[in-house]
């Protein structure tokens, strides 16, 4: 399998394969940790704790989801986020950080399991052709935006985790 799935089968291999172990992972970490700013931001030079990291992927599991059901009805979609240019992730993912900043740590991994599990309901319900086979944004396929938003992510958020819980002591 290519390190980029090119299908859906190979969509769903990659998110399978790494969100039950990047929560592993994240489960090692106890509450009393989970604020503590040492993971690698999104914005260089900056710091943020694993509360952020997951909030990150909850952030862009949700955004993923809202493009699809707005574009679904037939409206018009903002990419990336309203108020938020392709230049500006940096700050929009701080605007994930921000919105759950007043979360407890259990609370964040349960959204983002079942923001994940929504993302492969979305994916079962579509087919192959409407995932990989035809244009959704620009140049990108929807199973290509799906992919940049979720396997990918979570492939770079699992580095930084385990490299905190290994800073920490955890394991």
């Amino acid at each position: 399998m290519s390190s980029v799935p090119q299908s859906k089968d190979e969509l769903f291999s990659a998110i399978n394969s790494i969100f039950p172990k990047l929560m592993d992972d994240y489960r090692i970490v106890p509450e009393s940790l989970s604020r503590k700013c040492e993971l690698e931001g999104n914005i260089k030079g900056t710091q943020i704790s694993v509360c952020d990291a997951v909030a990150y992927l909850v952030g862009w599991g949700k955004l993923v989801l809202k493009w699809h059901s707005l574009r679904s009805q037939g409206l018009p979609v903002v990419f990336p986020d309203t108020g938020y240019k392709w230049n500006q992730l940096g700050l929009l993912a701080v605007s994930f950080h921000d919105e759950y900043s007043d979360w407890k740590y259990e609370d964040l991994l349960k959204e983002l399991d079942s923001t994940i599990n929504e993302l492969i309901s979305l994916i079962s319900s579509l087919s192959n052709e409407e995932l990989y086979e035809t244009t959704w944004y620009e140049k990108w396929t929807l199973g290509r935006m799906i992919q940049f938003n979720t396997s990918s992510p979570m492939k770079n958020m699992r580095t930084k985790v385990r490299r905190f819980n290994k800073s920490n002591g955890l394991s």
